[in-house]
């Protein structure tokens, strides 16, 4: 028995310190290749295998593990500090942070809130098309703010809702059944009434145990972390079945949602960032990705990607009959619907009338995506032609210059009139308030949205690609994958994104993508295949890492809310993969061919591969 509790022991330290077991022996065990090769390519393999494990394994933070190129390349003769060092602040860093300045403008006013129950008073109360509208606003908000701060922005809200659906829906069969005729109120009114004391008589008597958990979500509970429940049975949190249903489904359509609305915007997502930069890295001649292009192609996969999800959850959560829980009509609605459209039009009343901070957020909002689109819109010249120097200004330019402004103007209107009405909400911000001439956004705002780990890790994906390049591993690589040359284009690029899509489950979404990106652009030079073939569905599908909740942290905080178990998450996630894979291979077949002019093996690669070979 003593033998066998100190084996136990001696498990559990093990199991304790697996992550710093793992971080000195994968060096040490993989030290031998560049010591028995001596070369360069075997030197930067070695830091790119090293690196990879540390990022998939999450032995040490991200952030941490990217640095891990700065340290080795310069050991092993791969590349100079000062080199390596050039390859962690790049154009798309200056880029995140314009954006990052307006999304941090955009939370602190509520803008984001507004939009958001303004969507969803659009579109009822009904379980269907709720669980459209909340996925039609977190598509919006997910544009231009990160997935998974637009999913900490719009839980919150979507978890009212649920409270009032639940607390008003104690016997849904019996509440159902009590239906008021909103355009005959006055002649029905008298009927209604006894229909609903002989229902809420019945209630009473059925349900006396379950009152006190109704009373508990019934206080106000519009806050940013999970609300706490009791340690009670799952079940008992539920007065149906179809209402935990309906919290499911509510719930994974916003994780869902924000990652589709990542994919429109050339900015939505650190993935696309770090697509965008190592592509126009490795290929500096092509000019064929900007803001524009990326939205035209990914707007049309997002719209039918939504449609299709939404469709899948319903049928998934809330069944097929999409005439009873999706109708438009507002000539009869359910008691428990129209508390929650009540409990909707109070959350959106507490925000007051629209705020001038809110509407500058709101212009500056336009005026970037406006710029960003005129910008070089490729088929009529961009307002860059006024100037004489050409290649100068970039997307960057413009969110940089736009975010530097939020830092200038004043948050109260320019005239006296304003300063005793405007902004008395702001309780929390007394500074602000005792100055007039307070900005819009301060550097605390803007420090606390600024993802820097996410930044470290981009340039340490820069580092790896660079290595790959001057070191020559990624003609390597590409030779040992020339068997795969009698494959059509179609055939490598469903491959490709069945491949990333998987192992996205279980790493980092940035982290997969930068490890591909270098071996799926040296397997398009050597087969002569477009890279843009393999590399936007790549880039797409590694989005789709949703069937875990450790996929992405968007799915981790609707997880926390503990209406959906992981069992939940798999089945529901692995319909909305197939879906995004189906959707990307389509599109890329389809309207991308023109776009980006994929059935032919551009010039730009083959000055790369040319260049390369020497």
């Amino acid at each position: 028995m003593r033998l066998e509790g100190s084996r136990m022991d001696l498990i559990k330290k093990i199991w304790t310190a697996r992550k710093l077991i793992l971080v000195v022996m994968i060096p040490l065990s993989l030290l031998p290749l560049p010591l028995i090769h001596p070369c360069s390519e075997s030197s930067c393999a070695y830091v790119l295998i090293v690196t990879a494990v540390y990022w998939v394994s999450e032995a040490v933070p991200l952030g941490a593990a990217a640095l891990v190129p700065a340290f080795l390349y310069p050991m092993f003769g791969v590349l100079k500090s000062s080199e390596v060092a050039s390859e962690y602040f790049k154009d798309t860093t200056l880029l995140l942070m314009g954006v990052i300045c307006l999304a941090a403008s955009i939370e602190k006013w509520n803008l984001h809130k507004r939009i958001a129950l303004r969507m969803v008073m659009i579109a009822g109360a009904k379980p269907g098309m709720l669980v459209l509208g909340f996925m039609c606003c977190t598509v919006f908000l997910s544009m231009w703010l990160s997935n998974t701060s637009t999913t900490a922005m719009v839980m919150p809200i979507a978890e009212a809702v649920l409270q009032q659906l639940i607390c008003t829906g104690i016997a849904d069969s019996l509440d159902d059944s009590v239906t008021v005729d909103t355009q005959d109120e006055e002649s029905d009114k008298e009927e209604n009434e006894e229909l609903s004391k002989n229902h809420l008589e019945l209630l009473d008597r059925k349900h006396n145990e379950k009152h006190e958990v109704c009373m508990l979500n019934e206080a106000p509970i519009s806050i940013p972390a999970p609300p706490k429940k009791p340690k009670i049975r799952r079940d008992s949190l539920y007065p149906t079945k179809r209402d935990h249903m309906i919290c499911k489904c509510l719930s994974l359509s916003i994780t869902y949602a924000a990652t589709i609305g990542g994919l429109i915007t050339i900015t939505g997502t650190s993935t696309n960032l770090i697509f965008a930069e190592q592509f126009n890295n490795r290929y500096p001649e092509a000019k064929v990705i900007n803001f524009g292009t990326w939205f035209i192609f990914s707007l049309p996969i997002a719209l039918i990607m939504l449609m299709l999800t939404w469709i899948w959850l319903h049928c998934l959560f809330l069944g097929c009959n999409f005439r009873e829980t999706c109708s438009l009509s507002k000539k009869r609605k359910t008691r428990r619907e129209l508390l929650s459209e009540k409990r909707i039009h109070e959350e959106y009343q507490k925000l007051g009338p629209i705020s001038y901070p809110e509407v500058v957020t709101g212009i500056f909002f336009i005026l970037m995506t406006v710029l960003w689109f005129t910008r070089e819109p490729g088929f009529v010249p961009g307002w860059t032609s006024l100037f004489e120097k050409k290649g100068y200004r970039t997307d960057a330019t413009v969110s940089v210059l736009l975010g530097f402004l939020l830092f200038l103007i004043p948050a109260r209107k320019p005239w006296p009139s304003a300063f005793s009405s405007e902004s008395k909400g702001d309780d929390d911000d007394d500074e602000e308030e005792e100055d007039p001439l307070a900005p819009m956004i301060t550097w605390k705002d803007f420090q606390r949205l600024m993802p820097w780990e996410i930044v470290i890790l981009v340039g340490g994906g820069y580092a790896l690609a660079a290595g790959c390049k001057v070191s020559g591993l990624s003609m390597w690589i590409g030779r040992q994958l020339e068997p795969m040359s009698g494959l059509p284009p179609w055939a490598v690029t469903l491959l490709a994104c069945l491949l990333v899509s998987a192992v996205t489950e279980f790493a980092s979404n940035p982290a997969t993508l930068t490890v591909f990106l270098p071996i799926l652009s040296a397997l398009s030079e050597t087969l002569h295949i477009n890279p843009l073939h393999t590399l936007i569905p790549a880039t797409m599908c590694v989005s789709f890492g949703v069937m875990l909740p450790v996929g992405n942290p968007p799915n981790a905080i609707v997880f926390s809310y503990g209406h959906v178990q992981i069992s939940d998450m798999v089945k529901a996630g692995f319909g909305v993969n197939l879906i995004g894979v189906f959707v990307v291979m389509l599109a890329i077949m389809t309207w991308g061919e023109p776009l980006f002019h994929l059935s032919e093996f551009p010039t730009w690669a083959l000055m790369r591969n040319v260049t390369g070979s020497f």
